[in-house]
C-alpha cells in the first residue's frame, strides 16, 4: 500500500549503519539551552544563549588567559603524600591515584608563569574534577610557591579558586594551609606586587575563608557559588529561610565582598586592563611608604 511505501528517491541508510551521535558534542544548561561543544569552547565555554558559564578547569583557563596558551607550569611533578599514615585502610592514597588515573592532574591546583597581552604573570588555578578542588598540602605548597615566583620576579599573581574547601583527610595539615598562604599573600602585598582574586563556582569552606578573599580585587564570575558553609547547613544553623540568590556572586557583590563579576569572554582583556591599573597604584604606595620611611629616619 501507499502508505506504507516510500515513493522518493532521496539517501537510504539501512537501521544497522546508523551510528549515534558520540557523547560530548552538545551540551545541555541548566535552563534547558543546548550548544555544540565547538561553539562553547570558541565562546570560553559560556552558553551564548543564556549566559551560563559552564565549569571549566585550569587547563581551559590557561588556554584563555595565555597569549598562544604558551605557559611554563610550576613544579608539575608536586603530589600529595599521606601525612596521617592511613596504613589499615589505605583509602587516602588510592583515592588520591584514583583521582589522579581519572583527571590525568597532580593534585588540585596547576601554577604556571606567562604572558597575557604582553605582560608577564604568574598563575594559580584550582581543577574542582580532583577531589572536589580540596586544599591539602600540594595545594596550599604549590600556591605558596607561585607567590614566591611573583615575589622573585616581581610578577603580578592571579588566584583562580575553584573549591569544596579543605580536605580533611589532611585534618590539620589541611587547615594550616590557610594561615600559610595567607601569610605569603602579606609579603606579596609588602613588595608591592599585585595579586588578584577570581572567584569561580564553586568557592567555599578554608579556601574563601584565605587566599581567596585577600586580593587587592576580589572578582567572580556571574552565578558562582560563593561562601564559607553551604546553604543547607546555614539554614539548619539559624533555623531560617535564606534570601533568594543567597551566596551567589550577585548576592555577594550587592552586600560588598567583590568588586566586580566579570564575564569569562571579557575576562582577559578585563584583566589587562586591571593590571596596568594596580601596576601603577603600587608604584606611587611604594614610593609614598620610601618618602614616609626617610622622613621618620630623619627625625
Amino acid at each position: 500500500m501507499a502508505w506504507f511505501t516510500r515513493k522518493d528517491k532521496g539517501i537510504r541508510t539501512p537501521t544497522e549503519a546508523k551510528k549515534e551521535a558520540p557523547d560530548g558534542i552538545w551540551y545541555k544548561t541548566p535552563s534547558g539551552k543546548i550548544v555544540h561543544m565547538r561553539e562553547l569552547k570558541s565562546n570560553s565555554y559560556v552558553s551564548p544563549e543564556d549566559g551560563y558559564h559552564v565549569r571549566i578547569g585550569s587547563e581551559e583557563y590557561f588556554e584563555i588567559l595565555f597569549d598562544n596558551n604558551k605557559f611554563t607550569e610550576l613544579d608539575p611533578e608536586m603530589t600529595s603524600a599521606d601525612p596521617l599514615d592511613f596504613v589499615d585502610t589505605k583509602a587516602y592514597p588510592s583515592r588520591i591515584k584514583q583521582s589522579q588515573a581519572k583527571t590525568d592532574l597532580k593534585d588540585a591546583v596547576r601554577t604556571a608563569h606567562g604572558k597575557i597581552d604582553g605582560q608577564d604573570l604568574c598563575v594559580a588555578c584550582m581543577d574542582f574534577n580532583f577531589i572536589g578542588g580540596s586544599m591539602g598540602s600540594v595545594v596550599g605548597e604549590k600556591i605558596s610557591r607561585a607567590i614566591d615566583y611573583s615575589l622573585k620576579n616581581k610578577v603580578p599573581f592571579l588566584m583562580i579558586s575553584k573549591s569544596g574547601g579543605a580536605r580533611m583527610m589532611e585534618a590539620g595539615f589541611s587547615l594550616m594551609q590557610m594561615g600559610k598562604t595567607s601569610a605569603k599573600l602579606a609579603l606579596l602585598d609588602k613588595a608591592g606586587i599585585p595579586f588578584i582574586s577570581l572567584l569561580t563556582d564553586p568557592t567555599t569552606g578554608g579556601v574563601t575563608a584565605s587566599f581567596a578573599m585577600l586580593g587587592d580585587f576580589n572578582i567572580a564570575e556571574p552565578g558562582a557559588l560563593i561562601g564559607f558553609a553551604g546553604p543547607r547547613v546555614i539554614r539548619e544553623t539559624i533555623g531560617k529561610d535564606l534570601p533568594k540568590g543567597f551566596q551567589s556572586a550577585e548576592f555577594v557583590l550587592e552586600h560588598g565582598f567583590l568588586d566586580f563579576i566579570v564575564d569569562r569572554r571579557n575576562l582577559k582583556r578585563r584583566l589587562v586592563t586591571l593590571l596596568k591599573m594596580l601596576g601603577e597604584e603600587k608604584k606611587e604606595e611604594k614610593k609614598e611608604t620610601k618618602k614616609v620611611e626617610k622622613k621618620a629616619s630623619a627625625s
